[in-house]
């Protein structure tokens, strides 16, 4: 576990209280503003930022390759004896099946002490955090080191290179330049109403696009063939879904499974050691899994069969079926090298592998010994004293993969949430109103100890 870290004493603080309430009435206009990818109309969303910040005296401006498809950028200016920290979130969102939810995923309704609606776990919660953050900065008249850059980006979801964080570091990297960013990706799950650790993502896969396509002789669904394409396709899903990817443990995950093991309860802390041990770590998995797939994920390479596609008529034997991939790389792994191994894994040359890069860039992880890194770990002692930061593998991709390419050390952050819980994406995505208001004094805490001149 971490040693305890000394608090600074600043000359001023936020009415917490009051800033929750004030932050989700943000992010329910922020909800309420669809900005759903494609075709995303993050400008929309860009414009409203812009309008509270000038209503506090904080220039912005929004570039966008695409005029619907906004970048909304602000800066509060520091002494410059630091380079500058950027805080930033995205305002695109995946669809909703409106049918399969509870609640119009728009209308950020308020129940049971959570909002509901499509963004509010990913990733409008982080632009309303780094929102505050500049705007409490600026209230406070907090003197800063460090310039803070707030960029409010668009098309995560899909099309990052061409109208989000790759189009900001191609087109205009001035504006956006800095030593650290503080981005989503990380997660503080709720154990027994408590926030049991802080998980700051140092580090992500690669993900990468596969697809199996299987072929055989089309006919009459009466007349059973022997090399009937789905049946091929359905044995190499079978295959691949069954492999399990050699295990890895990097200064990361070994730390996280540290600090892990030093706060849980007697039976997980000896799972989590366990996996620590080169000779009991393959045994450990099964008991690992059971805890949380996730922390599987962190230690390999992983493929989850996701789509499966074949015939047009519930009598016809297709000629052709095909399955696609989601497969995540380690930083470590080649595709090249990963795509043989699933060759072999299937074990059929009838089936063809086709794979290509998913577009996120590879890059060094992330410090643990860094300033910001530091600011986060006495964050969190000040918000969550019962938890301990952690240094955390992301399963998924970011907009950090291109930052942390471009040089700039970047660390993922979450808001709380259930353990065992993870809607983002899904159906009731779904934040605390009581959480939102922590994580943005999380988030705000974090910026001034990193950035602050007191």
């Amino acid at each position: 576990m971490a040693l305890p870290l000394a608090s600074a004493v600043f000359a001023a603080e936020p009415d917490f209280d009051a800033v929750q309430g004030e932050a989700v009435a943000v992010l329910r206009d922020l909800v309420r503003i669809d900005t759903t990818s494609p075709p995303g109309n993050e400008t929309r969303a860009a414009r409203y930022l812009a309008k509270l910040l000038a209503a506090e005296g904080i220039e912005s401006e929004i570039h966008g390759a695409d005029p619907a498809r906004g970048n909304l950028v602000a800066r509060l200016h520091g002494d410059g004896s630091k380079a500058p920290l950027l805080v930033m979130g995205h305002t695109d969102v995946v669809g909703a099946q409106t049918a399969q939810w509870s609640a119009d995923p728009f209308a950020a309704e308020i129940a049971d002490g959570f909002l509901y609606g499509r963004g509010t776990v990913d990733d409008k919660d982080t632009v309303t955090a780094g929102l505050m953050t500049l705007l409490l900065l600026k209230r406070l008249e907090v003197p800063l080191a460090r310039d803070v850059i707030f960029l409010a980006a668009a098309s995560e979801e899909g099309g990052a290179n061409e109208y989000g964080i790759g189009y900001m570091l191609r087109e205009h990297r001035d504006a956006i330049a800095a030593e650290f960013a503080l981005a989503e990706g990380g997660r503080m799950p709720i154990r027994h109403g408590h926030v049991r650790y802080v998980g700051v993502a140092t580090t992500e896969k690669r993900i990468m696009r596969f697809r199996l396509v299987a072929r055989g002789t089309s006919g009459h669904g009466s007349i059973p063939l022997d090399d009937n394409a789905v049946v091929r396709l359905s044995e190499a899903v079978a295959r691949v879904g069954r492999y399990r990817p050699p295990l890895q443990l990097t200064d990361t995950t070994r730390t996280f499974f540290q600090r892990l093991a030093s706060i849980s309860p007697p039976d997980e802390a000896d799972v989590f050691r366990r996996v620590l041990d080169p000779k009991t770590r393959a045994g450990a998995i099964p008991a690992l899994r059971a805890i949380d797939p996730l922390y599987d994920s962190m230690l390999r390479s992983s493929i989850s069969p996701t789509r499966l596609d074949a015939g047009f008529r519930y009598n016809v034997i297709p000629g052709e079926a095909e399955a696609t991939l989601d497969v995540r790389l380690m930083q470590s792994d080649d595709l090249a090298s990963f795509t043989e191994t699933v060759r072999e894994v299937i074990d059929d040359p009838r089936v063809e592998v086709i794979s290509r890069d998913g577009g996120r860039p590879k890059g060094p992880p992330s410090p643990l010994d860094s300033d910001l890194f530091h600011a986060l770990e006495r964050a969190q002692a000040e918000t969550f004293p019962d938890a301990v930061t952690l240094p955390l593998m992301l399963a998924g991709a970011t907009d950090m993969a291109q930052l942390r390419a471009a040089g700039i050390a970047a660390y993922g952050i979450g808001v709380p949430t259930p353990e065992g819980e993870s809607r983002a994406h899904a159906n009731d995505e779904r934040v605390g109103v009581e959480a939102l208001g922590d994580f943005v004094e999380f988030v705000f805490r974090s910026v001034r100890h990193a950035a602050s001149a007191e």
